[in-house]
């Protein structure tokens, strides 16, 4: 189906209450755009994807690690203290290492890579199992990430891997949404199952 007017967020429902087939289609295919342009930058500038990748996870971790130990030192009385100051310590040296050692955190990000991948494999492949549409795009995918996951694992001294990596995942993830969503525009349940 078209969308007239133009809006990303249709919201409009069926009389049974469900939504309208083709509705939200230009949320996934915006999706599935940016995480292509994120997967071509990523793979054509794979050390500046690792140190980015670094730098964010380092300084979300940082922010955790501050407001955790805030909230252990203010929340007097509760059970819970002595582990959110721990977490918070533990969580800000961590940051503060991927920040100023980010080739450490390098590494340290690789294997969260890998094991990201691995689960995100597996759950593609299993719901990929259960699509009616689709079905050999989604394994697939699955396929390609758990094999990215072993590759990672056996090279992982190179700094450069984790931004190849993630910019091949971003990039067939977005092909899939893109799919899905030119699919979905023209009435196909989207990533129907």
């Amino acid at each position: 189906m078209t969308d007239p007017r133009g809006r990303f967020a249709e919201t409009e429902t069926t009389a049974a209450g469900t939504p309208r087939a083709g509705a939200g289609w230009g949320w996934i295919l915006a999706y599935g755009v940016v995480s292509l342009v994120l997967g071509v930058m990523a793979f054509a500038s794979p050390f500046s994807a690792t140190y980015a990748a670094t730098l964010v996870i380092g300084a979300f971790l940082i922010a955790a690690g501050i407001v955790s130990i805030v909230s252990g030192f203010a929340g007097k009385g509760h059970e819970g203290r002595g582990y959110a100051i721990g977490f918070g310590l533990v969580s800000l040296v961590i940051g503060l290492i991927m920040a100023f050692e980010p080739a450490t955190g390098a590494i340290s990000l690789t294997l969260l890579i890998a094991v990201w991948l691995g689960v995100r494999g597996a759950l593609e492949i299993g719901l990929g199992a259960r699509f009616r549409r689709g079905k050999g795009l989604m394994i697939a995918l699955g396929v390609v990430n758990i094999v990215l996951a072993v590759i990672v694992l056996a090279t992982l001294p190179w700094l450069t891997l984790p931004g190849y990596v993630l910019g091949i995942s971003f990039f067939f993830g977005g092909v899939t949404s893109v799919a899905s969503a030119l699919a979905h525009k023209k009435g196909a349940p989207a990533f129907s199952v």
